[in-house]
């Protein structure tokens, strides 16, 4: 064979390497690649139920890991690996965004929410009047009040911007305690270790250990407004997909029964 065959017939042998497809599990690998999602503590339940629909339709697994959006934030800021943010307020997303790490044409309000005043198994006052006139700090007895770290985790600015507005926030802020985060918040109530939180609603409604004892009114805080956006970083092609599940009809039904507002317009997934 002259050279000219030899090196013909290496070429020929490269090219075969070059447009062979890809084993199947190769292309199963990347197909099944998880879906991670960095959400507030308070949305676990529901979006626990969502990731199991979307998983079921998709095959695509969600890797959801939930803390306060002020901590969530700062690990994105430290390079944590993400494909999805869900923050509890606009401002954590508004962090991220101002760092460039999330794809701005993919940010959408998705949910929204109430705040609350919930109480532990042994209240026995009934329902309160959240109003300027109500005496909290009376009702706190020798207690301290429940709620998210009024200094970064969203329900405990939130709650702290409505007890100011109604006139009440001198009278317990030296008996707060404060907590990492909202669930954290709720679980003080739930163990009788706190007589009274400030927690959101759909909270309360997953634990039936709380009861609501009264409802802030929706003027004397921000809005409750839970953005959702992709992750500059992500190479996950499925996250866009789940991202847009997130407002389709059976995600809506899965929030709305948790208590949750959709905010998003409805989508076709």
């Amino acid at each position: 064979m002259t050279f000219a065959r030899h090196l013909f017939a290496a070429l020929l042998l490269g090219l075969s390497f070059a447009t062979a497809p890809l084993p199947a599990h190769a292309r199963d690998d990347a197909a099944d690649k998880p879906v991670v999602v960095f959400a507030a503590a308070s949305l676990k339940n529901a979006l626990d139920a969502v990731a199991r629909e979307w998983t079921r339709s998709s095959g695509v697994e969600v890797k959801a890991s939930y803390a306060a959006s002020s901590a969530l934030a700062r690990q994105l800021e430290q390079d944590a690996p993400a494909d999805l943010f869900i923050s509890a307020d606009t401002a954590w997303m508004n962090y991220v965004a101002d760092r460039k790490l999330i794809a701005a044409d993919s940010r959408l309000d998705l949910l929204g929410n109430r705040l609350v005043l919930v109480a532990g198994p042994d209240w026995k006052k009934g329902d309160v009047d959240l109003g300027p006139g109500f005496d909290l700090s009376g009702a706190l007895g020798a207690g301290r009040l429940a709620m998210g770290d009024v200094n970064s985790v969203p329900a405990g600015r939130y709650g702290k911007a409505a007890l100011t507005s109604l006139g009440l926030w001198e009278s317990v802020a030296s008996r707060v305690a404060g907590a990492e985060n909202v669930r954290a918040a709720l679980a003080l109530v739930a163990r009788g270790e706190a007589p009274l939180g400030v927690v959101y609603k759909t909270d309360a409604a997953a634990d039936p250990s709380v009861r609501i004892v009264g409802t802030f009114p929706a003027d004397s805080h921000p809005a409750i407004v839970y953005p959702a956006a992709r992750l500059t970083t992500s190479d996950n092609g499925q996250a866009a997909a789940f991202l847009k599940y997130l407002a389709s009809a059976p995600a809506r039904k899965i929030f709305e029964a948790a208590g949750f507002a959709v905010l998003a317009p409805a989508s076709g997934s």
